[in-house]
């Protein structure tokens, strides 16, 4: 053999060493983190009261009185600029209207009497004092089965936005032998939940904790719903405890391994190897998306690097807090809402409602340990787990709503979810589906765990 073929030869070699190594390498699956129960209270681990007390939302007068000095005070808004709607974050001409709205017609004690409709309660776990809705069905014939479902929100919601749902899940359906009986938990540091005194409470260590919160209910199987951070975070429970999740519906099913971040590339110069005809046009161009993503995250590497500052704006002023989760309300419902003078906002939600949401991160001084949860996710410790690389044997149904911020098709979602049950294309619907469209939703959530149940039967 010449020198020219023994340096063929060489580089054959050396390339299908470097492509099997890759392949290796991709196809490699981390080892299954074990994650232990965690103080996340203030000072040194000590004995609390474990039960389950009953709660009621009961806010002082000090706080109301002075949220309304607050609004009245408030004048300095800079307009905007001539022909520009929210294409620059939220218009102040709307913003005007929202705070006279808040102060002349919302009535806090009023909502006060519709978010205390369903049952509330708070129980200590891991140190931290955690409020949750439990609604159990009620007339439920002896032939229908109950099944405990945990809902979790993420930011810049709260359990408001399952009001609507709850209903849909509890109330039994002709022709289905089962109902839910749910619990819908405020995330650490959201709302009435106490957030951590100490660094490091992530996505996965908050599956560890709402886990736990499950077991003190009294539900050591149970099947798990959410959106947001709520997804991730059933998700990594569905990872985390196959023994415990029957099953996860998550209306933001996401795969961040490194194998499908390459296809998802690679698909840029053949996408229909990725993602169907028809669905092309939601993740290609690849550029376009990351573009939009871009465009829309800018608040996410404030929230994850100096989550603290920017609490202390919100944290000061209750018109600025609004401004900053109802902007997130228009363009993740609907992109397309920016070229609107009121952001869309009125199109599929009342002010109202909107606004109950607002005050639940305002009467409880919530919106720093809130943000903070984007600064414990993306740190190293958080990174090593690996938990995106990690197969879920867990069953797992995907609802995917054609607005929300990102697409994923079926074909990269098992990757990760290799017990992927349902996967529904939904007609309608953005970012935040149970306060959006709480029926499509309810609908696939039954739908699923039908699906799920009958595996499990088999």
């Amino acid at each position: 053999m010449g020198l020219l073929g023994k340096l063929l030869l060489v580089s054959v070699t050396l390339t299908a060493l470097v492509i099997g190594y890759i392949f290796y390498t991709l196809n490699q699956v981390p080892q299954l983190p074990e994650l232990e129960n965690t103080w996340w209270g203030a000072g040194q681990p000590r004995k609390l009261d474990e039960s389950i007390r009953n709660f009621k939302i009961n806010i002082s007068d000090d706080i109301l009185h002075d949220l309304q000095i607050r609004l009245d005070l408030h004048s300095h808004i800079t307009p905007p600029m001539e022909n520009v709607n929210f294409e620059y974050g939220f218009n102040t001409d709307y913003l005007k209207k929202v705070v006279e709205f808040w102060k002349t017609k919302y009535n806090w004690r009023e909502r006060e009497v519709f978010l205390n409709k369903f049952p509330h309660f708070k129980t200590y776990v891991d140190g931290l004092d955690l409020h949750f809705i439990h609604v159990k069905p009620q007339k439920v014939d002896k032939n229908i089965r109950v099944f405990p479902l945990l809902l979790l929100h993420g930011w810049p919601g709260s359990v408001r936005e399952f009001y609507d749902i709850i209903p849909l899940l509890t109330t039994p359906r002709k022709d289905v032998n089962f109902v839910f009986e749910v619990i819908v938990p405020s995330l650490p540091g959201y709302g009435f939940s106490e957030g951590a005194s100490k660094p490091g409470l992530g996505p996965a260590q908050v599956a560890v904790v709402m886990k736990n919160l499950m077991e003190r209910i009294g539900f050591k199987k149970f099947y798990a719903q959410g959106g947001d951070w709520g997804a991730l975070i059933v998700s990594n429970m569905g990872t985390l405890f196959p023994k415990s999740l029957l099953g996860v519906h998550s209306n933001m099913c996401f795969s961040n391994s490194l194998s499908a971040n390459l296809k998802v590339l690679l698909g840029s110069l053949w996408p229909t190897l990725i993602v169907d005809e028809a669905h092309v046009d939601k993740l290609y161009p690849v550029g376009q998306h990351y573009a939009y993503l871009l465009e829309e995250m800018g608040y996410m590497h404030l929230q994850a690097t100096k989550p603290d500052t920017l609490g202390v704006a919100l944290r000061d002023s209750p018109v600025g807090l609004a401004a900053y989760i109802l902007e997130k309300f228009s363009t993740w419902t609907e992109r397309s809402w920016r070229s609107l003078p009121d952001g869309g906002l009125t199109r599929k939600y009342r002010l109202t409602d909107l606004l109950d949401n607002v005050m639940i991160y305002w009467v409880t001084g919530s919106i720093t340990t809130s943000v903070r949860l984007y600064s414990e996710a993306f740190t190293k410790a958080q990174f090593a787990l690996k938990l995106d690389s990690i197969p879920s044997i867990t069953p797992t149904a995907c609802a995917a709503f054609p607005n929300e911020l990102a697409y994923q098709p079926k074909s990269l979602l098992q990757e990760k979810y290799l017990k992927l049950v349902q996967y529904t294309d939904m007609p309608r619907g953005g970012h935040f589906a149970a306060f959006e469209e709480p029926e499509l939703l309810a609908d696939d959530v039954f739908e699923a765990v039908k699906i799920m149940d009958s595996k499990k039967a088999t």
